[in-house]
């Protein structure tokens, strides 16, 4: 019986080296997931934001990251005036904006916190 376990191992093949193609094509692959996935859809929302921030002018309602909801009286380089109630002036800066509001936003609210 001992002769049959030594042809055996004999027969057994040498582990094959695994392919270095498609191991290049996994990574490339990799890749392009996370660009598709990641990188290009924040780029186009950065790009968005930043095409909001150029069109901001006077009169416009908006809230800002931290929740506040104003009108927009003044508009400089870096930083915007916002009325948030009446003689009620905040200073901020534009990239602060996250939302334009549709015309009358603010009427809404007066009316609902009445």
């Amino acid at each position: 019986m001992d002769f049959l376990i030594s042809a055996a191992h004999a027969q057994q093949q040498a582990p094959q080296e695994p392919n270095v193609w498609f191991s290049v094509l996994l990574l490339v692959g990799m890749i392009a997931l996370f660009y598709f996935l990641l990188i290009r859809p924040q780029n186009k929302r950065a790009k968005e934001h930043r095409q909001m921030i150029d069109e901001l002018s006077k009169g416009d309602e908006v809230v800002t990251s931290g929740g506040t909801l104003g009108r927009i009286t003044e508009v400089g380089e870096t930083f915007a005036t916002l009325e948030v109630a009446n003689e009620v002036q905040l200073q901020i800066q534009k990239n602060a904006v996250s939302n334009v509001m549709p015309k009358g936003t603010l009427k809404e609210q007066e009316k609902r916190g009445k």
